[in-house]
């Protein structure tokens, strides 16, 4: 799976995200010549040295004064630009999230809002460029490994604000990107933390796999570490983890129900990771079961001897697996309010090595609990619990 990956120790912005994604192997000339025939602009794209990373150095030139727009405005810019229906989708997509943040921000609709320094031409080439640039790289998946967003006061419209600036603030809070804050100066912009949060999903850390390609983007500032975005193009292996198994199989007769219940608790309290009995009419129209167990291979004897033991089979058969695909499982509870009285119940939440939520279940004994003590059907208390969990988690 090709993975992009995203390492803003040095914070991001626009022009650092698109400078990453050229040095990364984007093509370069096709984003030039979408952005120059979509905005009024000119790219020049050169070459930085900072602190010894050799980085690729965006400037958008602006021949003409550039006015801010209202987000109304800039959403027509947008659709009269002539884009590809894709990166035209995703230009709006992260303009709308600036835009709700900016909204949340001033108390204003969309409609009366006005962009300041995202309004310019130079912001949506930014954008315009650097969704080009990640639809021309064409990854499987995209990653951002923590943000350092700076420290120290920022001049905003409502006067010095602590770093993260509040509209950047409330992006990352969007897009639950996980960052942190080094230095003395505002290292991530809104339009970074918009593009980073509409592409890319939180990481702790690298995914493990093998490098395709490097690139690094330079940033304006001079800092005291190199002032420039990393990204790295990867094979990866697969988000989803791996567990080595075997299958152990039999087939028996003239065992009681009784004897087979007791098999099946015997059998998972000794290292099985599952069980299934399978009733099946066998030969001369007797009736009978199969077992089906998947353990470890560590524990297939002990197990195999159990089935042995407990059932008279003389054979069970080892079918060879390699491993199979499981989620990674975790558990946390949800309150739901029911006939004015609030229920903590437990949730299973299943989800990949990216932590992207794969599913969520309600504990079946916490919710039975409830149900019996509200006079509500269970599978009412399961719905409004499992709403609630993914109101909260996802």
């Amino acid at each position: 799976m090709r993975s992009l990956v995203f390492e803003p120790f040095s914070g991001a912005s626009g022009d650092m995200i698109l400078g990453t994604l050229i040095g990364l192997g984007a093509d370069r000339k096709k984003i030039c010549e979408m952005v120059e025939s979509a905005v009024d602009v000119k790219i020049s794209v050169g070459t930085a040295n900072k602190r010894g990373i050799e980085s690729v150095d965006v400037h958008i030139d602006i021949p003409h004064e550039s006015h801010s727009k209202y987000y109304l405005e800039v959403v027509d810019t947008v659709k009269d630009a002539g884009l590809p229906a894709a990166i035209e989708e995703s230009v709006l997509d992260v303009f709308s999230i600036i835009a709700e943040a900016e909204s949340k921000i001033h108390g204003k609709p969309l409609g009366e809002l006005h962009f300041h320094e995202v309004g310019q031409k130079d912001a949506l080439a930014d954008v315009i460029g650097s969704c080009t640039a990640i639809h021309d790289i064409a990854a499987d998946s995209i990653f951002c490994t923590p943000i350092n967003v700076g420290g120290g006061m920022v001049k905003a419209a409502h006067g010095m604000m602590p770093v993260p600036a509040p509209a950047t603030l409330e992006i990352l809070g969007q897009g639950k990107l996980l960052f942190h804050g080094s230095g003395n100066r505002e290292l991530l912009t809104p339009t970074g933390a918009a593009i980073l949060s509409h592409f890319a999903k939180p990481v702790d850390s690298i995914p493990r796999g093998q490098v395709i390609s490097v690139g690094y983007g330079a940033g304006n500032a001079d800092t005291d570490n190199p002032n420039v975005l990393r990204s790295i193009l990867m094979e990866t292996d697969s988000m989803i983890s791996k567990d080595i198994i075997e299958v152990l199989e039999t087939n028996v007769d003239d065992v009681t129900g009784e004897v087979l219940g007791n098999l099946f608790d015997k059998l998972l309290s000794i290292g099985a990771r599952d069980v299934v009995i399978i009733p099946v009419t066998m030969k001369k129209g007797r009736a009978g079961h199969i077992i089906k167990v998947i353990t470890r291979p560590e524990n297939s004897d002990r197990i195999a001897r159990e089935i042995m033991k407990e059932t008279g089979t003389l054979g069970i058969r080892v079918i060879p697996t390699k491993h199979r695909f499981v989620a990674d499982r975790r558990m946390d509870s949800v309150n739901i309010t029911l006939i004015g009285e609030v229920f903590e119940v437990a949730v299973k939440i299943a989800q990949d090595r990216g932590g992207e939520i794969l599913h969520i279940s309600a504990e079946y004994e916490d919710c039975r609990k409830v149900a019996d003590k509200v006079g509500i059907p269970l599978k009412q208390v399961i719905r409004r619990v499992e709403e609630e969990a993914w109101g909260r988690f996802l």
